[in-house]
């Protein structure tokens, strides 16, 4: 590969899943200057990030937090919370941003950092889910480039520069493993535990996301996801089961040619290509392929995903409250508040109990993603 420009980057969920795989690519590494980040409420995590990079600004989470680094680490610009996050998405310098912040969190962050000039590198899949038509108004309006950090969705985007005709496509489709409950029939979720649904067959992943897969939220969030990156109809988006979690995306042609990306369930893969972008850089190849299980989706087993679709389709602010009800009822069971089945309820009442808004504001869906979860907790929590 040809030498490259040396590439600010940010990061901000520092020290979550992806956050840590970023930054391991990073370390050693004289293609980028790390400048921004924000880091994690785990003092260990924190200070094994801070003992290899040395950024000009960095986020804590809490006020707590904050004098005892100031001390150890004077020439960092320390900021804080909320705001914080939305400073670093600000900061004076160009680059490239990469959001794996979890949630609705994700959202302000992604703005403000468009507005700076930054290129997005989007692991937050809720940014789009919430506010799909703002952020790519924004995107276009400020000249900066989105780029998906996520298997599927970085998969299809590679499979679609590969056709030089988008009128010869009929449909795309992107893969689900099935979870950590995938062998259960619906009658067993009855009494799964926590310990049961964080166990991930193929991926190593943060609490929240790995819940989102066995509940199969998380494809739902990713069907929205790929309808705002793509501009595909929700009807020609299908999403598969597929048990190895190796064939990421599809691209059906009309001439009945398939297009499929296959490479190995490694997050780093999508990282590297999106850090290195315009560069190409290649996969390590598999070479040892026994076997592709590749099924509809069950819709009856997984009614998250039937109703992500319809959720889409009608779109304003119900994909707003369908991630918000899940972010709270996903945070009660992981508190042990609720049971796992109490997950899709939570949500299926929530989304199809509320009025929608046709065109939400930022700040129409920042009020009601607060207003929804605040509602969740209420009820629950006697909050």
């Amino acid at each position: 590969m040809a030498s490259i420009e040396v590439k600010n980057i940010y990061i901000l969920g520092a020290g979550g899943s992806i956050g840590l795989q970023t930054l391991d690519i990073l370390k050693h590494n004289k293609d980028f200057n790390l400048v921004g980040l924000s880091l994690s409420s785990n003092d260990h995590i924190n200070e094994a990030i801070l003992s290899v990079f040395k950024p000009e600004i960095a986020s804590l989470r809490y006020e707590n937090q904050i004098s005892k680094y100031q001390s150890k680490y004077p020439d960092i610009k320390w900021v804080l919370g909320d705001e914080g996050l939305l400073e670093v998405a600000r900061y004076h310098k160009p680059g490239l941003l990469i959001n794996a912040l979890s949630g609705s969190s994700g959202l302000m962050p992604t703005v403000e950092a468009i507005k700076a000039g930054k290129d997005i590198g989007l692991a937050n899949k809720e940014t789009l889910v919430m506010a799909g038509p703002i952020i790519k108004d924004l995107v276009i309006k400020h000249g900066v480039m989105l780029l998906p950090i996520d298997s599927e969705h970085f998969a299809l985007w590679e499979l679609l520069r590969q056709v030089e005709n988008r009128d010869n496509i009929k449909k795309i489709a992107i893969t689900a493993s099935g979870g950590a409950l995938r062998h259960l029939s619906r009658r067993d979720l009855v009494n799964v535990t926590k310990e049961d649904a964080l166990k991930h067959p193929n991926w190593e992943m943060g609490p929240k996301i790995t819940i989102d897969s066995a509940t199969m939220v998380n494809k739902g969030l990713e069907i929205i996801e790929a309808n705002h990156l793509f501009g595909f109809d929700y009807y020609d988006i299908e999403t598969l089961l597929h048990d190895e979690s190796l064939v990421h995306a599809i691209v059906y042609l009309k001439d009945g040619t398939k297009l499929m990306n296959i490479s190995k369930n490694d997050m780093k893969i999508p990282i590297r290509k999106v850090l290195y972008f315009p560069y190409q850089i290649e996969d390590e190849p598999i070479t040892n392929i026994s076997k592709l299980t590749l099924k509809p989706m069950d819709e009856i087993r997984y009614p998250m995903i039937s109703l992500a679709y319809e959720v889409g389709k009608i779109g304003g602010i119900l994909p707003t409250i369908y991630n918000a009800a899940n972010e709270a009822a996903v945070d009660l069971f992981l508190k042990d508040k609720i049971t796992f089945k109490e997950i899709e309820s939570i949500i299926i009442r929530y989304t199809l109990s509320s009025d929608n808004i046709k065109n939400p504001t930022l700040e129409d869906i920042i009020r009601v993603d607060k207003e929804i979860k605040q509602a969740i907790y209420n009820y629950y929590l006697g909050e």
